[in-house]
């Protein structure tokens, strides 16, 4: 009787097991890199209310696959797989989370395993833990935080949002300049706080003025006597406390920095910012760029449909009125069109392909603005360059519309102006897709934000004015 028992249980368990992967199947794309098997042994777990199984299974997972995870499941199984994991909860997967999810996650967890978990970070993963969060929940986690951290934390919010003191974290280590390599290691194998990564240690004077970094490879390699004032970096500089934290980032990247020190108006020593927070901006930037070229802003698989049209809104109506002024141009010639159906056939080609044009060098343009290797020194020779591409891509496909026009139309004339009206709106696309971001960068607008909009009505309405007043003056 036992044998036919245990058959029938194996045999409900894999029935279970396969609807569960059918279900992950929907829920989670095939290819998604926890892989399906791992993500069947979760939602099965959860599904049975075995805890001991959902441990098992999340064992060998990172923070960010399971962060991942919660973010890609509904809001439903994201409740029923928090209340089970239970104390399990690691503080390292909230600062792995999207915004969006974070606030609804930490609102489901429970307040000893949320102060437990934070209490795991650092003070800049606490830091950008709760800065967007609503007060009543960055209370609730300053308060399971001890009074050296909750004070950290609060001075590191005191700082303005975007800069280098909301970046930093305050665990710091710091050694005498005028100590040597043995001392500097005595004092690490000695210390009971240092933070579980770092990459250098940050030589400051009698004042605490940062005047070196010293790579922990560079004191492991050295012998004892060796001062550690003749192993520095080459490459150590000071972050300002107030420097915006895309100037933090850009340093990072232009000098190659693994860490640097953060130091306040007085120049002493405050904190560090490590090569992964630099590089978390940098990302953040460039989908940010990415998103406002097309014109989406700020958004996440996970916002509402309220939220998402209230982010596409604005710029839909920016689109709609430049719309509208090219069709104004359109109006103009409107006893052209009516002599003349070809036009109204060829027109959409002139104006896309100047839209295409436009886009591309603002493209290059905005990313050269947004790296700074697109500056005053440069600025004339790129819009030059830019300008003789569209005219050599004008004439390239002129000559073939011309070749269409004759052929379809039967008309050289039609050929004739088309291709005109090709090379100027590409000449036009290269100079707006390049001028325009510029002059909008001087201004304080951001490029990425604006310019998209503004280099599209220059083509369209250069195109469709180039194209139909020639027509106007050539052919009818």
């Amino acid at each position: 009787m036992i044998e036919p028992a245990a058959d029938a249980a194996a045999e409900v368990e894999d029935t279970v097991e396969e609807e569960v992967e059918d279900e992950v199947e929907t829920d989670v794309d095939e290819d998604y890199r926890l892989g399906k098997k791992a993500v069947a042994a979760i939602f099965f777990a959860v599904d049975t209310n075995n805890r001991e199984a959902l441990v098992e299974a999340m064992e060998p997972l990172h923070a960010a696959d399971i962060a991942d995870l919660l973010e890609q499941i509904n809001a439903f199984d994201r409740r029923r797989f928090i209340q089970l994991y239970g104390r399990e909860f690691d503080g390292e997967i909230l600062s792995e989370l999207d915004e969006s999810v974070r606030e609804e996650v930490i609102s489901l967890l429970n307040p000893e395993v949320l102060a437990d978990a934070v209490r795991e970070l650092d003070s800049d993963d606490v830091v950008d833990l709760i800065e967007d969060l609503d007060d009543s929940q960055q209370e609730v986690i300053l308060d399971a935080l001890e009074d050296v951290d909750r004070a950290a934390v609060e001075q590191a919010m005191s700082y303005p949002e975007y800069s280098a003191g909301r970046l930093m974290q305050r665990e710091v280590v710091a050694a005498p300049e005028h100590w040597n390599v043995g001392q500097a290691i005595d004092f690490l194998r000695g210390s009971h706080n240092l933070p579980d990564q770092f990459y250098h240690v940050v030589l400051v004077n009698p004042r605490m003025h940062p005047v070196g970094n010293v790579t922990l490879g560079k004191i492991m390699s050295s012998p004892r006597h060796m001062p550690l004032s003749e192993i520095t970096e080459s490459s150590f500089r000071t972050i300002p406390v107030m420097q915006p934290e895309g100037d933090v980032a850009y340093a990072f990247n232009q000098y190659h920095l693994i860490s640097a020190p953060v130091v306040d108006e007085d120049e002493r020593l405050v904190g560090v910012i490590t090569i992964d927070d630099a590089m978390a901006v940098l990302d953040e930037e460039h989908e940010e760029d990415i998103l406002r070229l097309a014109g989406v802003g700020e958004t996440s698989l996970t916002d509402r449909v309220i939220e998402t049209t209230k982010g596409r809104f604005p710029w839909l109506a920016v689109n709609l009125v430049t719309a509208i002024l090219a069709s104004l141009v359109i109006a103009q010639f409107e006893a052209t069109i009516a002599q003349m159906v070809a036009l109204a056939v060829l027109m959409p080609i002139v104006a896309s392909m100047g839209g295409n044009a436009g886009t591309q060098s603002l493209t290059v343009a905005v990313r050269s603005i947004a790296t700074r290797d697109l500056t005053g020194a440069n600025v004339w020779r790129v819009i030059r360059r830019e300008v003789l591409v569209g005219l050599v891509n004008g004439v390239i496909f002129a000559v073939v519309m011309g070749l269409v026009g004759l052929a379809w139309f039967g008309s050289g004339m039609l050929g004739v102006v088309i291709a005109a009206a090709m090379v100027i709106n590409l000449v036009i696309a290269g100079l707006a897709g390049t001028v325009i971001p510029v002059l909008l960068e001087k201004m304080g607008v951001d490029p990425a934000l604006a310019s998209g909009a503004f280099v599209t009505t220059v083509t369209d309405v250069v195109g469709f004015f180039a194209f139909l007043g020639l027509a106007s003056a050539l052919l009818i």
